[in-house]
């Protein structure tokens, strides 16, 4: 009787899964409506293939998904707060000071440094989004755009800097100009007033150490 049961209870397995087959077979002549999972009954909607000609056809990006940074670098004041808290250090920043002001970012806030290189290495990112947060302009954004992947790594070092080698070199010399001449206009302290400020600065105090005695 079990040798029977066996072979009985194979035949209304296979059954049972050739109907499924068939069923989706069928269902299977329309496709589905091309929606991503937050919407309202997801789940429910199972019928129809949801098959996409890609890149022809995408499915929907939520809004606040992580995928690559994008740097609005008119707006970026060169803070550095996003390069220091990256755990895993794919940003590289290089600042350049100016004696003064040179403009403001879209919201008001005043330029001060300039962005001589900003990179970001997307093939180190983690995707935690600490960069974002952190930054007090929000110039540093995650866009909707996931797909950038390429047969050379390399490329997947973005740059957004926008000046050049010369222009780089010439704010450079301009504040090291800006500095020398700041410096040269401190005046210089009275040979009495320097002694002064020698006699007052403090002494180190002596430090005593108990004397322990030899072991025999």
């Amino acid at each position: 009787m079990s040798y029977l049961g066996n072979i009985a209870t194979g035949f209304k397995t296979t059954w049972k899964g050739m109907m499924l087959s068939i069923k989706y077979f069928f269902q299977a002549r329309y496709a589905r409506k091309k929606e991503w999972v937050g919407e309202e009954n997801y789940f429910e909607k199972a019928n129809g293939t949801f098959t996409v000609q890609y890149p022809h056809e995408e499915i929907p990006i939520p809004d606040n998904g992580r995928y690559q940074l994008h740097n609005e670098i008119d707006d970026c004041i060169v803070c550095d707060k996003c390069a220091k808290i990256c755990p895993v250090d794919c940003i590289d920043i290089e600042p350049v000071r100016s004696p003064e002001v040179f403009g403001q970012t879209s919201d008001g806030t005043p330029l001060r440094i300039h962005a001589a290189k900003f990179d970001i290495d997307m093939s180190k990112c983690c995707f935690c989004g600490l960069c974002t947060v952190v930054c007090p302009t929000e110039c540093l954004t995650m866009t909707k755009e996931f797909d950038f992947s390429t047969t050379d790594i390399l490329d997947h070092n973005f740059s957004f800097s926008k000046m050049t080698g010369q222009e780089i070199a010439e704010k450079k010399k301009e504040f090291e100009d800006y500095q020398a001449q700041k410096t040269k206009a401190k005046p210089e302290l009275p040979a009495q007033n320097k002694e002064a400020d020698v006699m007052k600065k403090p002494t180190a105090k002596p430090v005593f150490k108990p004397r322990i005695p030899k072991k025999k």
